[in-house]
């Protein structure tokens, strides 16, 4: 009688799966063909409207609805476009001209919250001749290093400030400019060069293996190896400005405090 029962309860439940299924199957191609002929029939009103044989204002609604209700072709209202103007210095050395200010409007609708989002849709979709430097985008290799309405800043991790002020992009001052938003670093990684930096012995080891490093010594690195050399500190300082040919500036400096330090560390 167990056995009677359980192969009854089994059969009940493949039925209702059964009904379930059937039931899930005509929905879905009920929905369909109600799609198609809404479509359809959005499509026959278009034609008419568009061919001035249906101005109806009934027609017109119904035409409204259909389109609403006409599966992909649901209909959205788009936000209006919010333009905010980027004023770029440009400068290019195979011509004569001087340098100017280039002003390129975007719809921040449809752009990325950083400066640098702006920057690449600016020269993917208006001028593919804008020059630039940029990398991570994470605020990690210091490549998209520039002047942002007067700060000296990474353009991936400056936000798009407020659209009714226009935002005037420069390269990093007081550094000679190779193209557009580009600074010629040669001088600035020639003094980085200059103090060796890189960690160094007093001896070496007499058996020539590794050096191993305590969880001291380490500590008294900690705070120094964040600096990721994007210069924005040193074309901010006027010494560097007035002399940058003999004063290594603040963030060669410093490196060199940092590898000071990391020499009493290992020795």
């Amino acid at each position: 009688h167990i056995l009677k029962d359980k192969y009854i309860l089994l059969r009940i439940y493949l039925l209702l799966l059964f009904l379930i299924i059937c039931i899930y199957t005509h929905t879905c191609i009920y929905t369909y063909i109600v799609d198609k002929v809404k479509m359809a029939m959005a499509q026959k009103l278009t034609r008419s409207l568009l061919c001035g044989r249906s101005s109806s204002v009934g027609a017109q609604k119904y035409f409204v609805r259909a389109l609403s209700s006409a599966g992909d072709m649901k209909l959205k209202a788009e936000k209006p476009p919010k333009i905010k103007h980027f004023k770029i210095y440009r400068w290019n050395p195979d011509t004569k001209e001087k340098p100017t200010m280039v002003d390129y409007p975007v719809d921040l609708n449809k752009c990325g919250p950083m400066v640098l989002d702006a920057l690449i849709k600016i020269k993917n979709e208006q001028d593919s001749t804008l020059t630039f430097r940029r990398s991570c985008r994470e605020g990690i290799c210091g490549s998209c290093a520039m002047n942002i309405d007067g700060s000296n800043t990474l353009a991936c991790l400056a936000h798009i400030s407020d659209a009714s002020k226009a935002t005037k992009i420069y390269p990093l001052p007081h550094m000679h400019v190779v193209k557009d938003l580009v600074p010629d670093m040669s001088n600035f990684y020639d003094q980085y060069k200059s103090i060796k930096p890189w960690l160094q012995r007093n001896e070496a080891n007499a058996d020539g293996k590794e050096t191993l490093q305590s969880i001291e010594d380490r500590r008294k690195l900690d705070g120094m190896y964040e600096c990721i050399l994007c210069a924005c500190c040193s074309a901010a300082c006027p010494s560097y400005w007035w002399n940058s040919e003999e004063y290594l500036g603040p963030a060669v400096l410093q490196q060199v405090t940092l590898h000071n330090v990391s020499h009493s560390a290992v020795s």
